[in-house]
């Protein structure tokens, strides 16, 4: 079985997505195979590594297989990559939510789709940015849990709202969902007060129990994203690629 990790924040513009994204390229260039699964129905990580036209394709889709999990294979909607594959979002999971929400056990969709996964060592889940019955099943699905974050004051009551809900998916479902690390993304050194008091509290906060790793904005990291790949497969030299290896070398070690 693979590890499975969900990135998640309910709060928008973190860099969730570009940290998955970086984070597979970095596991990718360690020699594992990686799926990636776009859980987020405005479907931002299926445009940024090229696959904008999956996003409209016709059935069968993420949205059929979320709908009916024994119907379907996971691994056979995934598409090839250069660097992982990706089970890209589609326009009909706008609907997606409604449907789980009165369909029985909908909150364990992705998790019994999960349960049959073949053949590659990671698979990574984006999950929309709020928390409803998707990051719910995003959660449950793969039981561990990566927090991109931001050096802002607004994380804080954001780290709280999502720790409150996987405790709440815990209690309901006899399941843990450990948090594995801590990503402070699009830090600009010298710092700003702000950013200082935030750092300062995610390692008093995170620091003796999870790795807090800092993530630096790059333009070459935005770069990358417009060309549909990660950093490590990208023309131009970015010095995070150490910070994204640092990151999945963590994973590989915790989430086993």
């Amino acid at each position: 079985m693979p590890r499975t990790l969900t990135l998640a924040n309910q709060k928008g513009g973190v860099a969730k997505t570009t940290d998955t994204i970086n984070l597979a390229g970095a596991l990718n260039e360690m020699g594992e195979d990686v799926l990636i699964v776009d859980l987020d129905p405005q479907g931002n990580l299926t445009d940024g590594v090229g696959l904008d036209a999956a996003y409209t394709e016709e059935p069968p889709s993420l949205y059929d297989a979320m709908v009916d999990p024994e119907g379907h294979d996971l691994a056979s909607l995934a598409y090839s990559h250069e660097e992982f594959d990706v089970v890209p979002a589609n326009i009909d999971m706008f609907n997606l939510a409604s449907e789980l929400t009165t369909a029985m056990r909908g909150h364990e969709a992705l998790r019994r789709l999960l349960a049959d996964i073949e053949g590659y060592d990671t698979v990574l889940v984006d999950s929309p940015p709020s928390l409803g019955i998707l990051t719910d099943n995003a959660l449950l699905g793969t039981e561990n849990v990566v927090l991109p974050v931001l050096a802002e004051d607004t994380s804080i009551r954001a780290l709280k709202l999502l720790s409150n809900q996987i405790d709440t998916l815990e209690q309901e479902f006899d399941v843990t969902i450990p948090e594995r690390a801590v990503v402070v993304s699009r830090l600009e050194y010298p710092l700003d007060g702000e950013e200082k008091e935030m750092l300062g509290w995610f390692e008093d906060t995170y620091g003796d129990v999870l790795p807090v790793v800092e993530i630096r904005k790059r333009v070459a990291i935005k770069r990358a994203y417009n060309d549909g790949v990660s950093i490590f497969a990208h023309d131009e030299d970015c010095d995070q690629e150490a910070a994204f290896l640092e990151l999945a070398d963590v994973l590989r070690e915790v989430a086993e």
